[in-house]
């Protein structure tokens, strides 16, 4: 039975300030770190050897796998970045502090922005501040935007990789990480609104024939967060 692991990065900096992040390219916190080490040696215990690894291009998720492949003492392996793993694009939120948009837009407003399935964030302008620092032409997406990238991208790169038995290390975000589990636990869109994915956690799925899943847990079950499977 091959094994597939999913990990979010480690806190970053704007996770700690409660900050829209998307496609802003900013780093891990010493705590975030912390959690990357921490979930590389939760997978350790696993015993896992690991056939092909995958990550995004923004480096709190990249930098996080580089601690858990160093805790694995496998530093050196190939590694498969992509933009298509990718957190969702905000749009016009990126930057903004999640608590400040709440007394701005309300409670409702805001959670339909963050967790439903085909509302996108407004545009991010171009006198946006951090316009200049992201390059894309992407200008905000939906949950669905990101669903119609990351599951092509897995369906070419990694499936076939699964149903050949191999052991998957991916390490990406929060909303890629949900559009991945929607395809592969196959939540509905109604579901999916429920599902959070917490920062620096594995989640082990293992498969059995035509990528039916058997299992799915979290390594930290002191960290656990409810996991949509079978519902």
């Amino acid at each position: 039975m091959n094994n597939l692991i999913l990990v979010r990065h480690g806190q970053s900096k704007f996770n700690l300030e409660r900050r829209f992040t998307g496609f802003y390219d900013v780093n891990l916190t010493s705590k975030g770190e912390s959690e990357a080490k921490y979930a590389g040696e939760l997978i350790k215990k696993l015993k896992i050897k690991f056939d092909a690894h995958f990550t995004s291009e923004l480096m709190r998720a990249s930098n996080t796998l580089d601690i858990i492949l160093k805790v694995l003492n496998t530093p050196n392996v190939e590694i498969n970045k992509s933009w298509e793993l990718n957190e969702r694009h905000y749009g016009g939120l990126t930057g903004l502090n999640k608590d400040e948009t709440i007394k701005k837009y309300g409670v409702e407003q805001v959670k339909i922005w963050r967790r439903s399935f085909d509302i996108p964030p407004p545009k991010m302008e171009s006198d946006h501040p951090l316009k200049k620092k992201i390059k894309s032409k992407i200008l905000g997406e939906s949950l669905k935007d990101t669903f119609d990238r990351v599951v092509p991208y897995f369906d070419e790169k990694i499936k076939p990789l699964i149903l050949s038995n191999k052991n998957i290390l991916i390490v990406f975000h929060g909303n890629s990480c949900r559009a991945l589990l929607m395809k592969i636990l196959k939540l509905s869109e109604k579901k999916i609104v429920d599902l959070e994915i917490p920062t620096g956690n594995p989640l082990l799925i293992k498969f059995e024939n035509n990528l039916e899943v058997k299992d799915c847990k979290y390594l930290d079950k002191k960290r656990e967060k409810k996991i949509l499977f079978n519902i």
